[in-house]
């Protein structure tokens, strides 16, 4: 049996581990962004009507996501604590009680996306073509979801042990393939039968189940300090209640996003069923700027975890100004691109006059507002990695429910479709200042002393 050496994340310099940490973790998610856009690109030749069901149905693909990312949050940060203390038995239970719960969450969604797919998609238009593509869509994507929940349990299992290239190869296995299926299943290449919305969906949960297939296959060969053996398992409830105290509110925190892009459909539908389309466009393209900075982020967890475990204040602020920086450049970056380029980035959706008009201020006036949220989802990880994930909650509920969804609905009321982006940057901005006040405090109470 192989033995376990000193994790890289307490030995190695912040300035080197955070960044060869973070650039593999990128590039997957830069290639997941990738593959959303083309996705989308790929629906909007299709018709406007097929990329507004695809969009219509993003609430619940996010709401899959949030469970899926929430819940490995909480198996990252307490596993990561547990090889910090060096407890290997312990961070084994962590990992096979993660699998079990990971499990679980997979088949309420099969059950909800079985049963409610048309209600849902009813619930916002009567539009047949809407209708029926939305419908078929929703319900492959969720009844299939077992490959997106152990793709992601599996990428930050070896995550937390600093084996972030397997991560990546993992992920980046899933993106490719959806790639390659999406236009062949859409439009009928090869002899298939040509099926639209449906075939973007199933490109997409054969994508999953195929980085699914890998991240297992690596862990089982290349991941030797955690062990997992499912031959006698048993729940561990301790094990789970330490998961979901970090990875519960982690959840609901990013929950609360399905439920703003819920709330903002309905508000920009009763404009016009194109403004729904651009906002479902707008996250796909935002992606590239935001899926750079969770992978700085999804570094930081682990390593702030690890470092608080070990009792090392001094990496734990060290990765978290070294965080703050990459990710105020990126999300700079970002904001100059959307300013600059927002009607070519919305033709890659074959966008018609009506959304070009809609779209570009929409663009340009949310974008103002990424250098913020930049900052706020880093001091949100750090959060996280020190168990006190319902602090991340609460500055989400905050920003998407007590803020952004309520200026939305007053500033359509007011100011008509183009003032509802405004109230991105109205939230971000009270966001970013909560989330200093949280972090002060936090600081004051678990790092200044270990």
């Amino acid at each position: 049996m192989e033995e376990r050496r000193e994790n890289i994340m307490g030995t190695q310099p912040i300035s080197r581990l955070l960044p060869s940490m973070a650039f593999p973790i990128m590039l997957s998610m830069l290639v997941q962004a990738l593959y959303n856009v083309v996705d989308s690109v790929f629906v909007s030749m299709v018709s406007e009507n097929a990329l507004t069901s695809v969009s219509l149905a993003f609430p619940v693909q996010n709401l899959m996501i949030a469970v899926s990312v929430g819940t490995a949050v909480g198996i990252n940060a307490l596993l990561s604590r547990r090889l910090g203390e060096k407890n290997f038995e312990a961070a084994n239970k962590v990992a096979e009680n993660g699998i079990f719960v990971t499990v679980l969450s997979w088949a309420v969604f099969a059950v909800f996306g079985a049963a409610c797919s048309g209600l849902f998609m009813g619930a916002f238009t009567q539009n047949a073509e809407i209708l029926a593509g939305g419908t078929d869509y929703m319900w492959i994507v969720t009844v299939f979801s077992l490959g997106l929940f152990m793709s992601v349990t599996m990428e930050r299992v070896l995550q937390v042990t600093g084996k972030t290239v397997y991560q990546m190869i993992s992920q980046m296995t899933g993106a490719v393939v959806n790639i390659i299926l999406d236009p062949i299943f859409i439009f009928g290449w090869l002899g298939l039968p040509a099926m639209g919305v449906a075939g973007a969906a199933w490109a997409t949960v054969i994508g999953q189940f195929c980085g699914m297939a890998v991240g297992i296959g690596i862990n089982h060969v290349k991941n030797h300090e955690v062990r997992l053996n499912f031959r006698r398992f048993r729940p561990d409830w301790h094990s789970i209640k330490g998961i979901y105290q970090v990875g519960l509110p982690s959840i609901i925190m990013q929950s609360i996003g399905s439920v703003m892009t819920f709330g903002m459909n309905k508000i920009l539908i009763a404009f016009t069923e194109t403004a729904v389309s651009v906002f479902g466009v707008y996250f796909k393209l935002q992606s590239f700027v935001f899926m750079p900075v969770f992978g700085i982020t999804n570094a930081l967890v682990p390593i702030v975890g690890y470092n608080y475990g070990a009792r090392s204040s001094q990496r734990i602020q060290q990765a978290t100004r070294l965080s703050l920086l990459m990710t105020t450049a990126i999300m700079a970056l970002g904001t100059v691109i959307f300013q600059v380029a927002p009607g070519p980035l919305l033709s890659l959706f074959s966008a018609s006059d009506t959304m070009l008009s809609i779209g570009i201020p929409a663009l340009r006036i949310i974008s103002v507002s990424f250098c913020f949220a930049g900052v706020a989802i880093v001091f949100s990880s750090v959060f996280q990695a020190l168990g006190d994930g319902m602090l991340s909650l609460v500055m989400s509920a905050v920003r998407q429910l007590l803020l952004l969804l309520p200026c939305a609905f007053v500033l359509a009321k007011l100011g008509g479709l183009d003032a509802v982006w405004f109230s991105f940057l109205i939230a971000e901005v009270a966001s970013v200042t909560l989330a200093v006040v949280f972090y002060r405090s936090l600081y004051n109470k678990k790092i200044r002393h270990i």
